[in-house]
């Protein structure tokens, strides 16, 4: 192994036996779970059976914690209700529930006939491919697309409003993504001697306790509050972490830009940022400050519902403390504005110096490139000006390698600027979960020439669209790299059993890439490509089975040693090569260069005509145990624990329409409405109603595709993305709610 990075000795080895069990060491970075890759323990038996999952007490990271969805893996893996191997139904009984069981090889030559077929007619850029959360995934299905010859790899998201707008927006501003220090790149961790606890750590749009995403660990914020650590939170409803904080601040959903703009206001005009660290490393701070004033105490009250003593009492938190950090979520991606949001945050925490400072906000050194996308070269420069949306979204040209997806599905309804005739739909159940407006998206597709679905279970996507299903496997069934997005370890996903005749995506798309293009996937098995993709570690994949976690050594204040730039120079990667406060790589696509506060649209603030009939502020999509997006509705134990989809509600409320605890409701706002459970909560403001997302009964009739018509919040949702083509307005809209039975 590279000595350049570091492991952890482990007491036990990588495998070993446990009275009549085998006992594996592992990484849950895939299906079934969530973003997180917690370390696992997995026993299977002597029939090669998973039958156990624990955590791992030796991960530095989880300390051998883990939540029900990992716990309860097997009984995913092991379910009734799996998908066990390839399907095929006719192209005219899309729709039906009228399924044929075929081979592997059967499966690759209908897909490779048919996707060579629209490559030599239409050209590869009419086939979309498609993912939904990415955990392991983006390495191999950016391959397979680029491979085939298709520039339109998207996910089926409304303005990518979910971490890229975010990863976009920092990229472009300071020229890397920053990430809140919790000392995750030690692994000595907390004990680190260059590592400082944050004196104070803002939760902004995030709950981190039941989910999240860069790598990061809800515990660990409860880890740093026993070492000292204070916390401020931004969020609607009344948490557990709420009531451990010094400050809450309930702001109305989709105002966050206006919060961080009164906050700076603040800190600038009591003198509280850090003047040299500003001179220094920021450009654009007096224009920042110009725009900033114009956000007065009152205005801000009033936009966002918080209340102007706590917004100056957060702003001096944050300004006095000797080191903060800022650990942030999809609820500011799901804003349609949420690139200038998302500046005007973390520009807080830029002009009070906090960045590349211990206890602050970090870049995370990247052990493996391809982590986000592989084998774009493969694709070249003429089909590249092919991806859609580039031309309406230059921002998508900038680097980013992702196909816009709301002019996605515009052009797959009008054929502009061609016609879209195939879909690869890998990881994702975009009716159910990711899709603004599902009949829209359904209407959108269901006419295409060709639809592969690759997922573990029959989805809504799968029984509405697909023409071949491929049967994918969980983490427990097969091997892989989990480099988990945002901080610097490496792990291993391991293979230790096997259910039907599923395969990984990895091997899926291996296959099938051979087939197509030989030359880019030279690989015998996925174990050697594995071995292939880690060679900037000199590392084999076996070494790092063995080891894992590796993680890569890291320092604070490398602006100032010239380790941020690609020519070695002091500072950051911009055109400035300072932190760009006034970004001119949004003035060169057309943008606003300074952040920005945009009236979530519809709303109070933006259409305030339309409040007398739909008088509440409805948000969507904030996580709960036991279920990761649209997964595991068919598990029994964690379905027990929430069985049905929620509106939460205020008693006071619930009471002046009628409503009571457990009542069916329609939550309808101006575009559609969706069939909720009414749980009354005093945590809710009153003038607030928030859904769960990505509901479907597996349950039901697959050829009303699960009733995802009836339940899916997203019926309420319209494609409308911000300017620059990232963030829309998932979390922030208006409705009306009456019960079920009054809906005559």
């Amino acid at each position: 192994m590279s000595e350049q990075y570091r492991t952890v000795p482990h007491e036990l080895p990588f495998k070993y036996e446990e009275g009549d069990l085998q006992v594996t060491r592992g990484c849950a970075w895939t299906g079934p779970g969530c973003h997180l890759g917690c370390g696992v323990i997995m026993y299977t038996d002597q029939d090669g059976k998973f039958v156990k999952c624990e955590g791992d007490p030796e991960d530095p990271w989880t300390n051998g914690r883990l939540c029900m969805r990992c716990l309860d893996a097997p009984e995913v893996t092991n379910h009734k209700e799996r998908l066990l191997y390839p399907m095929k139904r006719a192209r005219e009984d899309r729709g039906k529930d009228k399924w044929e069981r075929i081979t592997w090889d059967e499966a690759y030559d209908i897909i490779t006939e048919q996707f060579m077929d629209m490559k030599e007619k239409y050209g590869p850029e009419s086939v979309i491919f498609a993912q939904g959360t990415g955990r392991d995934i983006a390495a191999y299905i950016t391959r397979l697309a680029w491979s085939f010859g298709s520039p339109n790899y998207t996910g089926l998201l409304s303005g990518q409003a979910c971490y890229l707008p975010r990863i976009a927006g920092m990229a472009a501003t300071t020229g890397a993504p920053w990430i809140p220090d919790a000392a995750q790149q030690f692994p000595e961790r907390y004990d680190h001697p260059d590592y400082e606890v944050p004196e104070v750590m803002f939760i902004w749009g995030n709950y981190p306790l039941k989910s999240n995403i860069e790598g990061f660990y809800g515990h660990w914020v409860i880890d740093l509050m026993k070492r000292g650590m204070k916390l401020v939170t931004v969020d609607p409803k009344v948490t557990w972490l709420a009531t451990k904080s010094e400050l809450h601040l309930r702001v109305r959903p989709g105002t966050d830009a206006a919060l961080a703009l009164g906050m700076m206001k603040v800190i600038i005009d009591e003198d509280l940022y850090d003047h040299e660290f500003v001179e220094k490393w920021c450009y654009g701070f007096d224009e920042l400050a110009q725009r900033a004033s114009e956000f007065t105490l009152e205005r801000v009250e009033e936009i966002t519902w918080v209340p102007a003593e706590k917004i100056v009492a957060a702003a001096r938190m944050l300004g006095k403390a000797n080191n903060s950090t800022l650990q942030w979520g999809v609820a500011v991606d799901m804003t349609r504005e949420a690139m200038p949001a998302g500046q005007a945050i973390l520009a807080l925490w830029e002009i009070t110096g906090n960045m590349e400072r211990p206890g602050g906000m970090i870049v995370a050194p990247e052990i493996l490139s391809v982590a986000g996308g592989w084998g774009r070269e493969i694709l070249g420069p003429e089909q590249e000006q092919k991806r859609i949306g580039i031309q309406d979204y230059p921002l998508y040209n900038f680097g980013f390698a992702v196909s816009q997806p709301d002019e996605t599905v515009k052009t797959m309804e009008t054929g502009v600027p061609y016609e879209i005739h195939g879909a690869w739909l890998q990881t994702t159940n975009p009716i159910a979960c990711m899709g603004a407006d599902p009949k829209r998206l359904y209407n959108a597709m269901k006419d295409l020439d060709f639809i592969v679905v690759v997922d573990l279970f029959k989805t809504p996507t799968i029984a509405a669209l697909a023409d071949v299903v491929l049967p994918a496997q969980t983490f427990a069934e097969r091997n892989g790299i989990a480099f988990v997005s945002g901080a610097q370890r490496g792990s291993t996903i391991n293979k230790v059993t096997s259910v039907g005749e599923t395969k990984s995506d990895m091997e899926i798309n291996l296959e099938l890439g051979r087939r197509w293009n030989p030359e880019a996937w030279p690989w015998d098995n996925v174990d050697d490509m594995f071995t292939d993709m880690l060679k900037p570690t000199n590392m084999s994949f076996e070494e790092l089975q063995e080891v894992a976690p590796a993680y890569q050594p890291i320092e604070y204040y490398r602006h100032e040693k010239g380790m941020l730039r690609p020519d070695g120079q002091p500072g950051f990667n911009t055109p400035t090569g300072r932190i760009e406060l006034w970004s001119n790589f949004y003035s060169r696509a057309g943008l606003d260069p300074l952040p920005y506060f945009e009236e979530p649209e519809p709303g109070p603030g933006s259409t305030p005509e339309l409040m007398e009939e739909y008088p509440l502020v409805m948000t969507s999509g904030a996580r709960f145990w036991g279920m990761f997006h649209s997964e595991h509705r068919q598990i029994e134990r964690m379905r027990h624990y929430r069985p049905w989809p929620l509106m939460e509600i205020h008693p006071e409320t619930a009471a002046k329409y009628g409503i009571k605890d457990g009542d069916w409701v329609w939550m309808e706002g101006p575009l559609g409405r969706a069939k909720r459970k009414a749980k009354l909560t005093p945590i809710m403001d009153r003038r607030l109603v928030s859904c769960d997302h990505g509901w479907w009964f597996p349950e039901g009739d697959p050829e009303k595709f699960y009733d995802v018509f009836d339940l899916n919040i997203n019926n309420t949702l319209p494609w409308i993305p911000g300017k620059s083509g990232f963030g829309s307005n998932y979390k922030s809209s208006i409705c009306k709610i009456y019960k079920v039975e009054e809906e005559k």
